[in-house]
């Protein structure tokens, strides 16, 4: 008894040690109900979204996006590189990681930014597209 309630608290433990997988499109994709071409298409999504892999098979995976929605993808379109996607109506993005810190710039709601590193204190270095850095607050993205 002692076996099996020690092989289960192990299992318990993997379980919960598994980190969740973000990619990031490639380009614009058509989302699916079901891993296959012939599937009922979804909707489409655009480049340099990050979705969270929750499920892969041979060549698809099942995906979530920034609203909570699922659909399949073509494995194909997902890069490694990751990105955050902005879910607050206008994200400050600051020059340090501190809330006094001056704006770099600010980023407006659905806008993808690189991730570049989660910072101590609940802040996230990211890159915009046009070059600039800075560090926005994590409850004003979507991709951790």
């Amino acid at each position: 008894m002692k076996r099996l309630l020690a092989l289960i608290l192990a299992a318990g433990v993997a379980l919960s040690a598994q980190a969740i997988e973000y990619r990031t499109l490639d380009t614009v994709a058509v989302l699916y109900d079901a891993p296959s071409l012939r599937g009922k298409k979804l909707y489409v999504i655009k480049r340099d979204t990050p979705v969270e892999v929750v499920v892969s098979l041979e060549g698809w995976s099942k995906v979530r996006d920034a609203e909570g929605g699922l659909a399949w993808i073509e494995k194909k379109h997902l890069l490694e590189r990751r990105t955050v996607i902005v879910t607050v109506s206008r994200a400050e993005i600051r020059e340090k990681a501190e809330d006094s810190a001056p704006l770099a710039f600010e980023a407006e709601q659905n806008v993808s930014l690189d991730y570049l590193e989660t910072i101590t204190g609940g802040w996230v270095k990211v890159r915009h597209r046009d070059g600039q850095t800075g560090f926005v607050r994590a409850n004003q993205i979507w991709g951790l």
